[in-house]
């Protein structure tokens, strides 16, 4: 199951994104994927860190969240590399152990896929910045359950919302909840005019079919 928060925070959160350029609109020049898809929309919520008021507001909103949802006592993953820096501040303010995990084991040193203390008898709460597909967050789930250790759910910044995640989500019987989604981006990417009218059609064309979708 994939959820957003609440819609204030969703709204709030996909505002403050928009913003700050993190989320970056471009029908008329669409980007391209590393999936190879076609798309009018590039998140980069990694450009958050570096206003103080914003990654503050995004912490504590998942940090609350979390409690709000799992308790206290979980130890906080990141997800490598885009997730470190928001999951680090998650940790925090949860007083929180952290460890982050990467997208394959590293080649040299002590070969760790899974950086920092895990425990076996603790439970994991993983934070990611960005879900589409949702294939290289769940792969970190997948590898912190190959250590014996109980994944609780994920908690993000913002998601796709598209059908494949939410299908992937469910196969893996993992919860996810995120504080913005592509639908409230829209609605405030149009009430403050930051893409013109025509555009937010393109905008909602491509979200029904994204690996077919062609600019024109």
């Amino acid at each position: 199951m994939c959820m957003i928060y609440d819609q204030e925070t969703a709204r709030q959160t996909a505002k403050s994104l928009l913003q700050i350029n993190a989320i970056k609109l471009n029908p008329k020049n669409p980007f391209t994927w590393a999936s190879g898809w076609k798309s009018p929309i590039y998140c980069d919520n990694r450009i958050a860190l570096s206003y103080p008021k914003t990654r503050r507001f995004l912490a504590e909103k998942i940090a609350e969240q979390a409690e709000s949802l799992y308790g206290d006592g979980c130890v906080v993953a990141g997800v490598a590399t885009g997730a470190i820096g928001i999951g680090i501040l998650v940790a925090d303010v949860l007083d929180a152990p952290f460890i982050y995990v990467r997208p394959e084991t590293k080649s040299h040193g002590r070969q760790n896929q899974i950086e920092g203390q895990l425990d076996p008898d603790k439970k994991v709460l993983v934070i990611e910045d960005l879900i589409s597909t949702g294939k290289s967050s769940l792969n970190a789930v997948k590898v912190i359950r190959k250590e014996g250790v109980e994944v609780v759910g994920m908690l993000g910044l913002f998601n796709y919302g598209f059908e494949l995640a939410v299908d992937n989500f469910k196969a893996e019987e993992i919860q996810l909840h995120t504080l913005s989604d592509y639908h409230n981006l829209i609605i405030e990417a149009e009430k403050s005019n930051y893409v013109e009218a025509a555009e937010i059609s393109v905008l909602k064309s491509w979200r029904v079919s994204p690996s077919q979708w062609k600019a024109t």
